[in-house]
């Protein structure tokens, strides 16, 4: 029998070096900074590039938007601070086409970077359109995102292709996580964990190290 794939884990909102500090000891396969300044998370583009260069090179970097400028998404792939795009607000189909057609511009780091189409899950139907997506993956998510709680997994049963599944996702149900697979034959590609990292609004070094050993027991 064929051994199941191992899922990936993002740690998502990073924002202080203290957080660089700790994902560099354990090594998660993402890490995410937020460009939505609607976030409490937010960092600048400035910020962000000051924590990737410290950051571990086999961590791969993605950037979180919300119906940002191409322009400045262009400008972090090509400067490096990123390597992943996640587009978390209104964009459409033809937003995605658009972007990855001009991320040739970013040479070779821009026909390597990846686009993530990020849907907040209210029914069956969302689940249908982002199966429908052209993005390299997408991701489900709670409402607008970074919320801490999570949405209905039983609707995944629709999805057929790879996924990150965020929401609300925490020591107490990454079990509940994992086992998605044998639910609806459809297991996350990678789970992505933001505020089930943190103690009182800032990322926590004891819980990376925990959310991590669970995933990869």
């Amino acid at each position: 029998m064929e051994k199941p794939q191992q899922v990936k884990v993002k740690i998502c909102g990073l924002t202080r070096m203290e957080d660089i500090k700790a994902v560099n000891e354990y090594c998660p396969d993402f890490i995410g900074f937020v460009f939505a300044k609607s976030s409490r998370r937010y960092v600048s583009p400035e910020q962000a590039g000051l924590l990737a260069l410290q950051a571990r090179k086999e961590i791969c970097r993605v950037g979180v938007f919300v119906n940002s400028p191409e322009k400045q998404i262009l400008d972090l792939v090509k400067k490096g601070v990123i390597q992943i795009i996640q587009l978390h607000g209104d964009e459409d189909e033809s937003y995605i086409a658009r972007l990855r057609e001009n991320l040739k511009s970013c040479g070779q780091a821009g026909e390597k970077a990846k686009i993530i189409k990020a849907f907040s899950v209210k029914n069956q139907d969302d689940i249908k359109a982002a199966g429908l997506s052209k993005a390299d993956y997408v991701l489900f998510d709670n409402g607008p995102g970074g919320t801490g709680k999570m949405f209905n997994w039983s609707f995944l049963k629709e999805i057929k292709k790879p996924y990150f599944l965020a929401g609300g996702i925490s020591l107490d149900n990454i079990k509940e996580a994992l086992n998605l697979g044998e639910e609806i034959g459809c297991p996350p590609f990678a789970l992505d964990i933001s505020s089930g990292a943190e103690t009182e609004g800032v990322k926590d070094r004891n819980k990376i190290e925990k959310i991590i050993r669970r995933i990869r027991e």
